[in-house]
């Protein structure tokens, strides 16, 4: 047993005998293949509270041959892979929290001198028949043992970017700490795998990686580990029958992560309190003040505060996620800044449309409380009055909805410019915001013979409201609005539903600056 070397597994077998335990032991099938390949260096970025220290405490109890696991894992996913007796218990196992190291020394020279002294001297104890060559030198001592012995090694760091967070400014240490692991662990041959987890992908500097070795599983493209990122359909179903929770309202609360080949993923952390406590609230807050967030909308680069209140209205923003330099104090745009909170697990990012999108109400609760704090009022009185006028939508008092959607484009029109329908969709998504409460809200809705602007879909547990087709017009009327609702048969479209419709036509016209609405009922 070891303090970095061969870690005890108490770790995993306390997530093993916790109330709730998802088997994600499938990741190991996918590193397995990556040993003592070129392939070996794997860098995965998460945000906090989405499992990656339970992560490695299973790789560690997986691969190290300090301890036999085979009771951890025979019954779970990974003891029904090929490779699973190959791989296990096999290697000398180096685990780091970086956190640990850096926090407890501000000088990096320090810092990588401890690091090496410890895990030197664990090494050495082990192997204490070797003749070191170097015997301060983490990298001699490896290449000693590895000629020695015939055996590579598997590094596991977590928390690997703490220094880009706790010494965000200080860019010496950051490279400094760099080049330490890149002459680590770069083309050196006792690596087996190297596994580097942490909220940011790799540090660029320029357009140049200090360690382009590693491939990146990010939150804007996870690749293969998709289905590992959080919490699958499947496991959340599974879960929602145990508990006895609606999947539904579950998929409301902490649903929204979606990557091309896994279309639903959970926040994990907030989806397992929720189960036990049996309750859907923002349990976000627990690891994470919305002040965090604050910090970063408040950053107005070249209209950022547009694109928050628009996401805020329900839309997705177009991003380039390109340019991000992968810390959190380098901003050029309001893209990097987006591009950051996609990895801090504040937004959600389609990869296909290159879009990024507020996922699900418990982010959706900490947006409001950051643009509450930082003074956003005519946002908020907008949230705030869109009850009402969501009411006056329902019971069809037009010049109501009419002058209630004046009302929110007046107050907000110094953040939400009008330009085409687009601009007019989000304030009126801004203007009903409250029917995110009550419905599924599709935007270019395919229907009938076209595509609607906006359908709201009654969520199960408001049946009884009336399913709403809207259409937008620019510099047209409300009246032809509607008229192409029918038009197009656009109800056809709302397959499986039975009910009352509202066929809601909105014109705005730009010359006179009026807006003008129509509400129509029908049954279907």
């Amino acid at each position: 047993m070891g303090r970095y070397l061969n870690v005890t597994n108490k770790g995993f077998q306390e997530s093993l005998q916790s109330q709730i335990y998802v088997d994600k032991t499938g990741i190991i099938a996918f590193l397995n293949r990556l040993i003592n390949t070129e392939q070996k260096y794997v860098c995965v970025s998460r945000p906090r509270r989405f499992g990656k220290s339970m992560t490695v405490k299973m790789l560690s109890a997986y691969y190290n041959n300090g301890y036999d696991s085979e009771n951890l894992f025979c019954s779970l996913k990974i003891s029904r892979d090929d490779s699973y007796q190959e791989h296990r218990n096999k290697y000398d196992v180096i685990w780091i929290n970086m956190q640990e190291f850096l926090s407890g020394d501000p000088d990096i020279d320090t810092v990588i001198s401890h690091l090496n002294i410890r895990i030197c001297r664990e090494l050495q104890k082990k192997y204490d028949a070797i003749e070191y060559t170097a015997p301060d030198s983490l990298v001699d001592t490896m290449y000693d043992i590895f000629l020695e012995e015939e055996k590579s090694f598997i590094i596991l760091i977590d928390e690997w970017d703490s220094i880009f967070r706790e010494r965000k400014g200080d860019i010496k240490a950051q490279k400094k700490y760099l080049d330490f692991l890149r002459s680590w662990m770069k083309d050196k041959p006792f690596i087996g795998l190297a596994y580097m987890t942490g909220i940011l992908p790799i540090k660029k500097y320029g357009t140049h990686s200090a360690l382009n070795m590693f491939d990146e599983y990010s939150m804007t493209d996870p690749r293969e580990l998709a289905e590992f990122v959080g919490f699958t359909r499947d496991e959340v179903e599974s879960l929602c029958d145990k508990y006895g929770m609606d999947y539904e309202e579950t998929k409301y609360w902490y649903d929204g992560y979606t990557f091309p080949d896994v279309e639903e993923i959970y926040s994990p952390k907030s989806l397992v309190s929720a189960m036990i406590a049996h309750r859907y609230s923002d349990y976000w807050n627990q690891t994470e003040t919305f002040e965090a967030l604050s910090i970063y909308i408040q950053m107005n680069y070249d209209g950022l505060k547009d694109k928050v209140v628009e996401m805020i209205a329900g839309a997705h923003v177009k991003i380039n996620t390109g340019n991000f330099t992968n810390d959190m104090t380098t901003f050029h745009t309001s893209d990097d800044i987006l591009t950051l909170l996609i990895h801090l697990g504040y937004l959600a990012y389609d990869l296909r449309n290159r879009e990024v999108y507020i996922p699900n109400k418990e982010i959706e609760m900490e947006f409001l409380n950051s643009v509450n704090a930082i003074g956003w009022s005519e946002v908020i009185t907008a949230v705030e009055n869109s009850e009402k006028l969501l009411q006056n939508l329902w019971n069809g008092e037009e010049e109501a909805v009419t002058s209630g959607i004046e009302k929110i484009h007046l107050e907000n029109s110094s953040i939400l410019q009008y330009h085409d329908e687009n601009a007019l969709s989000c304030v009126i998504n801004l203007a009903f915001y409250a029917a995110q409460e009550y419905y599924m809200t599709v935007r270019e809705f395919p229907a009938g013979k076209g595509y609607a602007d906006i359908v709201y879909l009654p969520r199960k547990k408001y049946a009884d409201k009336p399913a709403m087709i809207i259409e937008l017009k620019w510099n047209k009327d409300a009246e032809s609005a509607v008229s192409q609702i029918y038009e197009k048969c656009y109800p056809a479209g709302l397959k499986g539903y039975r009910g009352e419709v509202l066929i809601v036509g909105i014109n705005y016209d730009r010359r006179t600056k009026v807006h003008n609405c129509k509400i129509e009922k029908m049954m279907i």
